[in-house]
Protein backbone atom coordinates (compact mmCIF):
# COMPACT_ATOMS: atom_id res chain seq x y z
CA UNK A 1 0.00 0.00 0.00
CA UNK A 2 1.45 3.08 -0.81
CA UNK A 3 0.24 7.06 -0.04
CA UNK A 4 -1.23 7.54 -3.04
CA UNK A 5 -3.50 4.60 -2.89
CA UNK A 6 -4.30 5.45 0.25
CA UNK A 7 -5.52 8.59 -1.15
CA UNK A 8 -7.32 7.64 -3.77
CA UNK A 9 -9.20 5.02 -1.43
CA UNK A 10 -10.42 7.82 0.89
CA UNK A 11 -11.49 9.70 -2.25
CA UNK A 12 -13.67 6.96 -2.67
CA UNK A 13 -14.67 7.19 0.74
CA UNK A 14 -15.74 10.75 0.63
CA UNK A 15 -17.29 10.74 -3.11
CA UNK A 16 -19.27 8.01 -2.06
CA UNK A 17 -19.05 5.98 -5.57
CA UNK A 18 -15.77 5.04 -7.79
CA UNK A 19 -17.25 7.73 -10.82
CA UNK A 20 -17.46 10.49 -8.40
CA UNK A 21 -14.34 9.79 -6.89
CA UNK A 22 -12.57 9.38 -10.51
CA UNK A 23 -14.08 12.97 -11.46
CA UNK A 24 -12.55 14.68 -8.18
CA UNK A 25 -9.31 12.63 -8.89
CA UNK A 26 -9.04 13.61 -12.44
CA UNK A 27 -8.39 10.26 -13.41
CA UNK A 28 -9.95 7.63 -15.35
CA UNK A 29 -13.21 5.41 -13.89
CA UNK A 30 -11.75 1.97 -14.77
CA UNK A 31 -8.37 2.71 -13.53
CA UNK A 32 -9.52 3.77 -10.28
CA UNK A 33 -11.62 0.99 -9.94
CA UNK A 34 -9.14 -1.81 -10.77
CA UNK A 35 -6.74 0.10 -7.68
CA UNK A 36 -9.77 -0.39 -5.48
CA UNK A 37 -9.76 -4.07 -6.30
CA UNK A 38 -6.49 -4.26 -6.02
CA UNK A 39 -6.40 -3.20 -2.82
CA UNK A 40 -8.80 -5.48 -1.75
CA UNK A 41 -6.96 -8.48 -3.11
CA UNK A 42 -4.14 -7.33 -1.19
CA UNK A 43 -5.97 -6.70 1.80
CA UNK A 44 -7.70 -10.66 1.33
CA UNK A 45 -11.11 -8.72 2.73
CA UNK A 46 -14.25 -6.61 0.63
CA UNK A 47 -13.56 -2.91 1.40
CA UNK A 48 -16.93 -1.97 -0.01
CA UNK A 49 -20.07 -3.30 -0.16
CA UNK A 50 -21.44 -1.46 -4.02
CA UNK A 51 -24.88 -0.84 -3.75
CA UNK A 52 -27.08 1.01 -6.75
CA UNK A 53 -26.28 4.72 -5.59
CA UNK A 54 -23.26 5.01 -3.01
CA UNK A 55 -21.10 2.32 -1.56
CA UNK A 56 -20.73 1.54 1.99
CA UNK A 57 -17.72 0.60 3.91
CA UNK A 58 -17.64 -3.21 5.31
CA UNK A 59 -15.72 -3.80 8.98
CA UNK A 60 -12.21 -3.90 7.12
CA UNK A 61 -13.02 -1.08 5.05
CA UNK A 62 -14.25 1.40 7.81
CA UNK A 63 -10.71 0.14 9.68
CA UNK A 64 -8.51 1.00 6.40
CA UNK A 65 -10.42 4.63 6.40
CA UNK A 66 -8.69 4.98 9.78
CA UNK A 67 -5.30 4.15 9.05
CA UNK A 68 -5.78 5.70 5.68
CA UNK A 69 -6.09 8.83 7.23
CA UNK A 70 -3.58 8.57 9.73
CA UNK A 71 -1.33 7.61 6.63
CA UNK A 72 -2.34 10.57 4.71
CA UNK A 73 -2.11 12.85 7.71
CA UNK A 74 1.38 11.33 8.89
CA UNK A 75 2.60 11.89 5.16
CA UNK A 76 1.61 15.23 5.65
CA UNK A 77 2.99 16.39 8.61
CA UNK A 78 6.16 14.63 7.50
CA UNK A 79 6.21 17.25 4.46
CA UNK A 80 5.81 19.86 6.59
CA UNK A 81 8.41 19.39 8.53
CA UNK A 82 10.79 18.47 6.59
CA UNK A 83 9.82 22.22 4.43
CA UNK A 84 10.37 23.69 7.93
CA UNK A 85 13.82 22.16 8.12
CA UNK A 86 14.91 22.78 4.73
CA UNK A 87 13.37 26.61 5.24
CA UNK A 88 14.95 26.83 8.56
CA UNK A 89 17.40 29.87 8.33
CA UNK A 90 19.77 30.89 11.89
CA UNK A 91 22.19 33.19 12.05
CA UNK A 92 24.05 36.54 12.81
CA UNK A 93 23.31 39.80 10.75
CA UNK A 94 25.39 42.72 11.54
CA UNK A 95 25.02 46.01 10.25
CA UNK A 96 27.12 49.17 10.86
CA UNK A 97 24.89 52.56 10.94
CA UNK A 98 25.65 55.95 12.10
CA UNK A 99 22.69 57.76 13.72
CA UNK A 100 19.70 58.86 11.83
CA UNK A 101 15.93 58.52 11.38
CA UNK A 102 16.27 56.39 8.19
CA UNK A 103 17.18 53.78 10.42
CA UNK A 104 13.86 52.70 11.04
CA UNK A 105 13.89 50.90 7.68
CA UNK A 106 16.74 48.89 8.75
CA UNK A 107 14.99 48.13 11.85
CA UNK A 108 11.64 47.76 10.17
CA UNK A 109 12.90 44.75 8.04
CA UNK A 110 14.72 43.47 10.82
CA UNK A 111 11.53 43.18 12.62
CA UNK A 112 9.35 41.57 9.51
CA UNK A 113 12.54 39.34 9.19
CA UNK A 114 12.63 37.90 12.87
CA UNK A 115 8.92 37.67 12.76
CA UNK A 116 9.32 34.77 10.41
CA UNK A 117 12.43 33.41 11.08
CA UNK A 118 12.78 33.81 14.87
CA UNK A 119 16.62 32.03 15.11
CA UNK A 120 18.03 34.75 13.01
CA UNK A 121 19.99 37.47 15.83
CA UNK A 122 21.20 41.18 15.07
CA UNK A 123 23.99 42.99 16.11
CA UNK A 124 23.98 46.73 14.83
CA UNK A 125 27.29 48.69 15.45
CA UNK A 126 27.37 52.50 15.71
CA UNK A 127 29.86 54.81 14.07
CA UNK A 128 30.66 56.93 11.24
CA UNK A 129 31.04 56.03 7.72
CA UNK A 130 34.81 55.93 8.07
CA UNK A 131 34.74 53.32 10.92
CA UNK A 132 32.24 51.63 9.10
CA UNK A 133 33.65 51.39 5.92
CA UNK A 134 36.44 49.98 7.99
CA UNK A 135 34.58 47.48 9.53
CA UNK A 136 32.94 46.46 6.09
CA UNK A 137 36.57 45.62 4.37
CA UNK A 138 37.42 43.81 7.36
CA UNK A 139 34.84 41.47 7.38
CA UNK A 140 33.03 42.22 10.80
CA UNK A 141 30.57 43.82 9.48
CA UNK A 142 27.78 42.40 6.66
CA UNK A 143 25.98 45.70 5.89
CA UNK A 144 27.06 49.42 6.27
CA UNK A 145 24.70 52.48 6.15
CA UNK A 146 26.49 55.50 5.08
CA UNK A 147 25.46 58.85 3.61
CA UNK A 148 28.35 59.44 1.31
CA UNK A 149 28.66 58.46 -1.97
CA UNK A 150 29.12 54.78 -3.27
CA UNK A 151 31.80 52.83 -5.24
CA UNK A 152 29.69 51.02 -7.10
CA UNK A 153 33.06 49.17 -8.21
CA UNK A 154 33.56 48.05 -5.25
CA UNK A 155 30.09 47.61 -3.26
CA UNK A 156 26.04 47.05 -4.00
CA UNK A 157 24.16 49.55 -2.59
CA UNK A 158 20.02 50.18 -2.21
CA UNK A 159 19.18 53.22 -1.34
CA UNK A 160 16.86 54.18 1.66
CA UNK A 161 13.25 55.42 1.28
CA UNK A 162 13.91 58.74 2.83
CA UNK A 163 16.30 61.37 3.36
CA UNK A 164 17.49 63.38 6.08
CA UNK A 165 17.71 67.39 6.44
CA UNK A 166 20.28 68.98 7.61
CA UNK A 167 20.47 71.51 10.64
CA UNK A 168 21.68 73.23 13.98
CA UNK A 169 21.34 71.89 17.26
CA UNK A 170 22.18 74.74 19.92
CA UNK A 171 21.18 76.43 23.45
CA UNK A 172 17.84 77.31 23.56
CA UNK A 173 19.00 80.85 25.06
CA UNK A 174 21.31 81.41 22.02
CA UNK A 175 20.67 84.47 19.83
CA UNK A 176 20.53 82.19 16.46
CA UNK A 177 17.08 80.27 18.59
CA UNK A 178 15.58 83.27 17.56
CA UNK A 179 15.50 82.08 14.01
CA UNK A 180 13.12 79.75 11.83
CA UNK A 181 16.07 78.61 9.83
CA UNK A 182 19.73 79.26 10.18
CA UNK A 183 21.69 79.89 6.88
CA UNK A 184 25.63 79.04 6.69
CA UNK A 185 26.85 82.27 6.79
CA UNK A 186 25.17 82.76 10.19
CA UNK A 187 27.57 80.39 11.88
CA UNK A 188 30.57 82.65 11.17
CA UNK A 189 32.28 83.66 13.88
CA UNK A 190 30.39 80.64 15.88
CA UNK A 191 32.37 77.58 17.23
CA UNK A 192 30.82 74.47 15.65
CA UNK A 193 30.72 70.89 16.32
CA UNK A 194 30.53 68.54 12.94
CA UNK A 195 30.46 64.80 12.02
CA UNK A 196 32.90 63.55 10.33
CA UNK A 197 30.44 61.64 8.13
CA UNK A 198 28.70 64.82 7.60
CA UNK A 199 31.63 66.84 7.42
CA UNK A 200 32.08 64.87 3.73
CA UNK A 201 28.68 65.31 2.66
CA UNK A 202 28.77 68.86 3.39
CA UNK A 203 32.38 69.49 1.93
CA UNK A 204 31.12 70.25 -1.40
CA UNK A 205 29.75 73.95 0.07
CA UNK A 206 32.47 76.72 -0.03
CA UNK A 207 30.68 78.77 2.66
CA UNK A 208 31.43 75.74 5.28
CA UNK A 209 35.33 76.33 4.66
CA UNK A 210 35.64 79.34 6.85
CA UNK A 211 33.59 78.04 9.82
CA UNK A 212 35.29 77.04 13.43
CA UNK A 213 35.38 73.75 13.61
CA UNK A 214 35.49 73.33 18.02
CA UNK A 215 35.18 69.53 17.62
CA UNK A 216 33.84 66.45 15.86
CA UNK A 217 31.66 63.72 16.87
CA UNK A 218 30.47 60.25 15.48
CA UNK A 219 27.32 60.21 18.62
CA UNK A 220 25.05 62.97 18.40
CA UNK A 221 24.02 62.01 21.77
CA UNK A 222 27.75 63.30 22.75
CA UNK A 223 27.75 65.78 20.82
CA UNK A 224 24.31 67.33 22.20
CA UNK A 225 25.72 67.52 25.72
CA UNK A 226 29.07 69.35 24.08
CA UNK A 227 26.28 71.48 22.99
CA UNK A 228 24.41 71.70 26.31
CA UNK A 229 27.65 72.39 27.90
CA UNK A 230 28.49 75.65 25.68
CA UNK A 231 31.25 74.02 23.22
CA UNK A 232 29.38 74.97 20.49
CA UNK A 233 26.82 74.34 18.19
CA UNK A 234 26.43 71.09 16.22
CA UNK A 235 25.25 70.36 12.75
CA UNK A 236 23.53 67.37 12.60
CA UNK A 237 20.23 65.60 11.01
CA UNK A 238 16.72 66.50 12.29
CA UNK A 239 14.76 64.40 14.31
CA UNK A 240 17.38 62.73 16.55
CA UNK A 241 17.72 64.92 19.68
CA UNK A 242 14.00 65.42 20.84
CA UNK A 243 13.41 69.08 21.56
CA UNK A 244 10.49 69.73 23.87
CA UNK A 245 9.50 72.37 25.46
CA UNK A 246 11.77 71.14 28.26
CA UNK A 247 14.82 70.49 26.36
CA UNK A 248 17.63 73.24 27.17
CA UNK A 249 18.25 72.71 23.37
CA UNK A 250 16.70 73.77 20.01
CA UNK A 251 17.09 72.44 16.00
CA UNK A 252 16.83 74.93 13.38
CA UNK A 253 16.88 73.63 9.88
CA UNK A 254 19.70 74.80 7.25
CA UNK A 255 18.77 76.77 4.67
CA UNK A 256 18.67 76.69 1.36
CA UNK A 257 18.05 73.13 2.53
CA UNK A 258 20.64 70.28 2.97
CA UNK A 259 19.88 66.90 2.39
CA UNK A 260 21.50 63.57 2.11
CA UNK A 261 20.07 60.21 1.20
CA UNK A 262 21.54 56.78 3.40
CA UNK A 263 22.32 54.02 1.28
CA UNK A 264 22.61 50.30 2.33
CA UNK A 265 25.90 48.54 0.85
CA UNK A 266 27.61 45.20 1.09
CA UNK A 267 30.47 44.03 -0.68
CA UNK A 268 30.26 43.42 -4.20
CA UNK A 269 31.59 40.10 -4.32
CA UNK A 270 30.60 38.75 -0.77
CA UNK A 271 29.16 35.55 0.09
CA UNK A 272 26.41 36.16 2.10
CA UNK A 273 25.50 33.47 4.71
CA UNK A 274 21.53 32.40 4.20
CA UNK A 275 20.22 34.99 6.86
CA UNK A 276 22.20 38.18 4.96
CA UNK A 277 21.30 36.91 1.89
CA UNK A 278 17.13 37.09 3.15
CA UNK A 279 18.03 40.48 4.45
CA UNK A 280 19.14 42.08 1.38
CA UNK A 281 16.47 40.17 -0.76
CA UNK A 282 13.58 41.85 1.87
CA UNK A 283 15.41 44.90 2.14
CA UNK A 284 15.14 45.72 -1.48
CA UNK A 285 11.54 44.36 -1.46
CA UNK A 286 10.75 46.86 1.49
CA UNK A 287 12.78 49.61 0.30
CA UNK A 288 11.12 49.93 -3.14
CA UNK A 289 7.47 49.58 -1.58
CA UNK A 290 8.10 52.57 0.52
CA UNK A 291 9.95 54.68 -1.81
CA UNK A 292 7.93 57.76 -2.30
Amino acid sequence: MDIRTMQYYLAVVREGTISAAAEALHVAQPSLSRQMKELESQLGAPLFVRGNRKITLTEEGIVLRRRAEEMVNLMRMTEEEITQVKNHVSGTIRIGAGESRSFHYLSRTASSLAATHPDIRFHITSGDTQDLMNELTDGLIDFAVIFTDVDHDLYQSVALPMHERFGVLMPKEHPLARKETVRIRDLKGCPVILSRSHAAVIAGSSEFSGLNVAATYNLIYNASLLVEDGLGLAVAFDGLIRCTKDSPLVFRPLVPEIRATGKLIWKKYQTFSPAAQLFVEQAREQFSAQNP
